[in-house]
This record gives C-alpha cells, structure tokens and sequence, in this order.
C-alpha cells in the first residue's frame, strides 16, 4: 500500500498512534462499534486496522493456507500460537494480512508505527509467532481500512469518530469483545451520554 511504503520516509501524521472509536451515530455498517488503530496518517490520507473484531479463521489454519506450515505441524503449534486470534482489519484488501507488534522484534519490512509499535506485513513475522519466537506483543489482521486524502479529516468533523492516543495495553490485550467499551472507559467517557450528531458553531 502506497501510504505504508511513504511513511517509511515522512513524519508522523497526526493520527498516527491513535484510537479511532466510532460515534454511536456510527452510520456505515461496516464500522459501528469498531476501534480501529491507526497506522500511516497523511496529506495523502490514512490507514488503520480495526482491532476489536475477530476473524472465523485460525491461526493455524491461516499458516495452512498461506504454506507456512502443513496440517500435522499446525496440530503442534504452542498455545500461544493456537490462542493467536486473527481479526478482521477492515473492508478493504482482505485477502492481506498485517501484524501490528511490539518493537522487540524487527525485520526489514517493519514499519515503526511510534516509539513503541510496529506494522510487519511479510511472512516472516508469521513463521517467527508460530515458532514462539516473534514479539511479546502482536495482534493480526486480514484487511484494512482507508481513507483518501481529507476524508477521515471529515468524517472526523462530522462526528463519526473520536480520537484518543492510543494505549499499548488496550491495544494488544485479548479482551476483544468489551475493546470498545473500555476505551470509552479509559478516557473518562460513557458512550450512552455520547449524541449521535454532530455539532457546528
């Protein structure tokens, strides 16, 4: 993706390390009650990886699929590996898969998202989890969400999101179905009270 291969020579935008949580009056289907991470913020546009959904799909079985390993090895992976959810990052590109982790583990494809997480979008970081060998913190993702250049800026200004630095704990932990509502909760804020539109001076 065009926005992760520039990011690598720029600045951080001003999203870049932050939590996107949809608005209750969230209108887009796709996106009610998602808390999407983001990864690469530009002039250009933006991409994030919504982290509180969870994919069908194994760990193990996507290792299958992609050749990294066959049936009787997947069988023997270590729990960390077999608990390894795979959630769904977003509409866009799903069949692609990205890791975000911690900054203890690096190769030459890893993107440093801030000081203390990365984006690893090659296999190498998949053979490295299923062998126990990859970073302390990690979550995956098939798929991710886009935005054009000023388009998350709107929908922003239009009360479809609210933004907060993001929180390395919130972030990784595995408490996938409450994500959303404990963010809120981080930053003081119960989403009940929250109206679904948007206000202009």
């Amino acid at each position: 993706m065009d926005l992760l291969r520039q990011k690598k020579s720029m600045t951080s935008g001003f999203f870049d390390d932050q939590f996107l949580i949809a608005m209750p009056g969230m209108l887009d289907d796709r996106f009610a009650r998602s808390v999407i991470y983001v990864c690469a913020h530009s002039d250009e546009g933006a991409m994030g990886l919504i982290i509180n959904r969870a994919q069908p799909l194994r760990f193990a079985d996507l290792l299958v699929q992609l050749g990294v390993m066959n049936e009787r090895e997947a069988i023997r992976l270590p729990p960390s590996a077999q608990e390894f959810v795979v959630r769904e990052g977003g509409p866009v590109d799903r069949s692609r898969g990205f890791v975000l982790h911690s900054d203890d583990y690096v190769v030459e494809s890893s993107m440093p998202v801030s000081t203390e997480v990365c984006l690893t979008a090659t296999v190498d970081i998949l053979r490295a989890i299923s062998a126990g060998r990859g970073p302390k913190k990690a979550l995956m993702a098939l798929g991710y969400a886009g935005w054009g250049a000023g388009q998350l800026e709107h929908e922003i200004s239009e009360n479809g999101w609210l933004t907060c630095p993001a929180n390395s704990d919130l972030l990784f932990d595995s408490d996938i179905e409450r994500k959303y509502d404990r963010i809120f909760t981080s930053i003081g804020i119960d989403p009940i009270r929250l109206s679904p539109r948007a206000g202009h001076a």
